[in-house]
């Protein structure tokens, strides 16, 4: 940890720092899912799908910088190289022998939902220990990646 005047224990920013990294390298691998959907996607509803994707991909980014910059707030170090992220997300890899766009509205939809189900416990984590803070930057991200989850689902046909 890197000296800081910040006001929490090290025991507390040390374990913030930690939950913070666990979803910046998924919040990393959810944004690259998201640009695989967007580089590939094909359909009647080609254009919307692949303009929504770009902008669910730059929204994922910004938390993803939020995530980072909250841990290195914290004194910690952000990791978020691609590496990192690979080795460590916990997200389900995303599958490239797909093109039809229900298939990536689906896939895209499935690792929003396991994003934003994972900040909302990690809500819980970081106020379970004393970062309310850092609980706070939780709540905010899983609100929003159910924003994004309903924008990106609103395109399945429903019967």
């Amino acid at each position: 940890m890197h000296p800081t005047h910040n006001t929490l224990s090290e025991n507390i920013r040390v374990l913030s720092v930690e939950l913070l990294n666990k979803h910046l390298a998924a919040a990393l691998d959810l944004q690259g899912q998201v640009k695989q959907a967007h580089w590939n996607v094909r359909g009647p509803g080609f254009i919307a799908v692949h303009r929504l994707f770009d902008e669910v991909a730059t929204v994922v980014g910004d938390y993803a910088d939020m995530i980072a910059e909250r841990a290195g707030g914290l004194g910690g170090a952000a990791l978020g190289t691609v590496q990192t992220a690979a080795r460590t997300s916990f997200l389900v890899p995303y599958p490239h022998a797909i093109g039809d766009e229900k298939q990536h509205v689906f896939a895209v939809s499935g690792s929003l939902a396991a994003f934003g189900q994972s900040a909302r416990q990690a809500t819980e984590q970081a106020a379970t220990f004393g970062d309310a803070d850092t609980a706070d930057l939780f709540t905010q991200i899983s609100r929003g990646i159910d924003q994004q989850l309903w924008l990106v689902e609103s395109n399945i046909a429903r019967t």
